[in-house]
C-alpha cells in the first residue's frame, strides 16, 4: 500500500519510512502540515501516518481539513499528548485510530493491518462507469451486457482506470502501481496494454468518439471518461491493494 508519514522529527520520521518500506510499502515522508495536505491530495496514499505537533499546520488542522473535503483516507494518529481529551478529539474530528508515542513497530503495523482490513471490507466490489461494469470480486468485466475477457494485468489496469474515474493518471504513475516497474524504465508497456483494453472495450466503434471510454490526454496520459457522467456506487476508499493515484 502507499503510506504517507506526516512527521517532523527527523529520527522517527526516519525510522518510521525504513520500517514501513520494509515491510513492503511505497512511503514519502513530509515534515509538516501544509505539505501533508498537498500530498493527500495529489498521491491519494492508503494510509497517513499523522503526528499532531507540526510546523506550518497543526496536525488537528490537517486531520479537520482532509475531512472537510471528504477525503476518506484512512488515518492513524501518532502522538505525543497523553491527555484523553487530545485523543478523544482526534477521533472525534476523523481519525480511524490513534496510537501514544513512545509506542512498538509491531503494535504500529498491526493496527495499520487492521485499519485496512475494516476500511477493505466496506470498499464496493463493484465498480460502475456508465454501461460498463467490473466485478472485482469476480473478476469479471461487461459493458452494455456484453461480457468481456480479460487478461489479469489488462484488468488491473482497467481497475485502476476506474477508480480513478474523470482523473488523468500518467503512464509513470501505471508502470509503477500496475506493473510494479520503475518509472524511468524505457518501455510502451501502457500504450500497448490501452490499446488492448481499447479493442476488447469499444470492439466494432474502437475509433468512434462518442462511445470510447479511455480518452488520451496529451503529455499526460490517460484518463476514463467517455459520454456517461461517472458513476460509482459508493466512492470506493482505495484501501484495495491494486494502485491508485491521481495524475499530478
Amino acid at each position: 500500500m502507499r503510506v504517507l508519514i506526516v512527521e517532523d522529527d527527523q529520527a522517527l520520521g526516519s525510522f518510521l519510512k525504513t520500517g514501513m518500506e520494509l515491510e513492503g510499502h511505497h512511503v514519502e515522508w513530509v515534515e509538516d502540515g501544509e505539505a501533508a495536505l498537498a500530498h493527500s491530495a495529489s498521491d491519494h496514499p492508503d494510509l497517513v501516518l499523522l503526528d499532531l505537533s507540526l510546523p506550518k499546520r497543526d496536525g488537528m488542522e490537517v486531520l479537520a481539513e482532509m475531512r472537510a473535503r471528504h477525503d476518506n483516507t484512512c488515518v492513524l494518529v501518532l502522538t505525543g499528548r497523553s491527555d484523553l481529551n487530545s485523543r478523544v478529539q482526534c477521533l472525534d474530528i476523523g481519525a480511524d485510530d490513534c496510537l501514544l508515542k513512545p509506542f512498538s513497530f509491531y503494535e504500529l503495523t498491526a493496527r495499520c493491518r487492521a485499519l485496512l482490513r475494516r476500511r477493505e471490507q466496506f470498499s464496493d466490489p463493484v465498480l460502475r462507469h456508465g454501461d460498463l461494469m467490473l466485478h472485482r470480486i469476480e473478476h469479471k468485466v461487461v459493458r452494455g451486457g456484453r461480457s468481456i475477457e480479460l487478461t489479469a494485468k489488462e484488468f488491473s489496469l482497467l481497475e485502476f482506470l476506474m477508480m480513478h474515474c474523470g482523473e488523468c493518471v500518467s503512464r509513470s504513475q501505471l508502470l509503477t502501481e500496475v506493473w510494479q516497474m520503475p518509472t524511468e524504465t524505457g518501455t510502451n508497456l501502457v500504450d500497448v496494454y490501452i490499446n488492448y483494453l481499447r479493442r476488447k472495450l469499444d470492439g466494432d466503434d474502437l475509433h468512434n468518439l462518442k462511445t470510447g471510454l479511455i480518452e488520451t490526454v496529451r503529455g499526460s496520459g490517460y484518463r476514463l471518461g467517455g459520454p456517461t457522467s461517472i458513476s460509482l456506487t459508493n466512492k470506493i476508499d482505495r484501501s484495495y491493494a491494486a494502485p491508485r493515484q491521481a495524475c499530478a
